[in-house]
């Protein structure tokens, strides 16, 4: 399988890392919007301008567009998918429908086949929670993330005038994590389930009353939290901020029996020192699994809902009956 990375910033490193990972996959090269001669990558792959991009189509099997999901996403997956089978990580949830829409209408027109959503919520987590659904269809689901830093969260809030540099923490609110635990099925609001906490360098002279109002009202990222945000200097930032760590569980609780007697909890959770390593893990199993599925000539856009389970996995059909069954 020969992929692509479009875009080269800590998730299109860690998709990097994972092509290294699988024996089946081939890095054909990293485009960039920049100049391709000021990127530097981890395993020398080489770099390309977004430019020349088109001039590779016979060359590309997967696409894994590396872009944020509030600015970048909704316009480059569904123009690229024009040309070539893609896999993106769009990661806002509410918008996830009208992003598949375009998506699948550019993709099915040309006979490209496209997954959208990769990563590991939306991703490992949706699957988790189809699964726990379907096992206990009367009960109640629950996700909580982090703590840890979101990368579509700090990106929207680096794209924010006046904002250097930012990194945004989601943080579950323990008691509501312990009450779904003992099987109380709460009624939880957004609010009660995570906190938000920004970290945010402000450039030179910006307004930093301005940046602070127009985090907390976010629509779709912050709006719905409480959220704190604390200006701090880029060394700071760096020192206590550098890394990537995040996770999170799904929960499912339910009731079986003639009146519901016995309680069940199904808990699916990742504890992730890397969340852009572990994300282009993922995206590099999607991107096995579209190019499989375009193959069978099963085009247009794709969720993780669509993919056989076997298609994700470099096994064959047979080692996977034998050891993971």
């Amino acid at each position: 399988m020969k992929i692509a990375i479009y875009g080269y910033g800590n998730l299109g490193r860690g998709v990097e890392l994972a092509a290294r990972q699988n024996k089946d996959t081939e890095l054909v090269g990293i485009f960039t919007r920049r100049s391709p001669d000021t990127v530097k990558t981890l395993t020398g792959a080489p770099v390309f301008s977004a430019a020349e991009l088109e001039s590779f189509k016979e060359k590309i099997d997967v696409l894994v567009i590396c872009g944020g999901s509030a600015t970048d996403l909704p316009e480059l997956t569904p123009a690229l998918a024009r040309n070539f089978n893609v896999v993106d990580s769009f990661d806002t949830h509410a918008a996830i429908p009208v992003h598949f829409e375009k998506v699948d209408l550019a993709a099915a027109e040309t006979n490209h086949t496209a997954l959208i959503a990769g990563g590991w919520d939306p991703g490992l987590f949706s699957i988790a929670r189809l699964y726990a659904s379907a096992a206990l269809p009367e009960g109640a689901d629950y996700t909580f993330w982090g703590r840890g830093i979101s990368q579509g969260h700090s990106d929207a809030i680096r794209r924010i005038e006046g904002v250097a540099d930012a990194r945004q923490y989601t943080v579950p609110i323990e008691q509501a994590m312990d009450a779904v635990r003992r099987g109380e099925m709460p009624q939880l609001t957004t609010r009660q389930k995570h906190l938000r906490e920004c970290y945010v360098v402000a450039k030179e002279g910006a307004d930093k009353a301005k940046i602070e109002q127009a985090i907390k009202t976010m629509p779709n990222y912050f709006a719905d939290y409480d959220t704190t945000v604390t200006f701090i200097s880029q060394e700071e930032l760096n020192e206590k901020h550098g890394g990537m760590p995040h996770g999170g569980s799904v929960l499912r609780t339910g009731k079986t029996g003639l009146e519901g007697e016995n309680g069940h909890t199904v808990e699916f959770r990742l504890a992730l020192d890397s969340n852009p390593e572990f994300t282009g893990s993922v995206l590099v199993a999607c991107a096995r699994a579209i190019d499989r599925m375009a193959k069978r000539r099963n085009f247009g856009c794709k969720t993780v809902f669509d993919i056989a389970p076997a298609d994700l996995s470099i096994l064959t059909p047979e080692e996977l009956r034998a050891h993971m069954l």
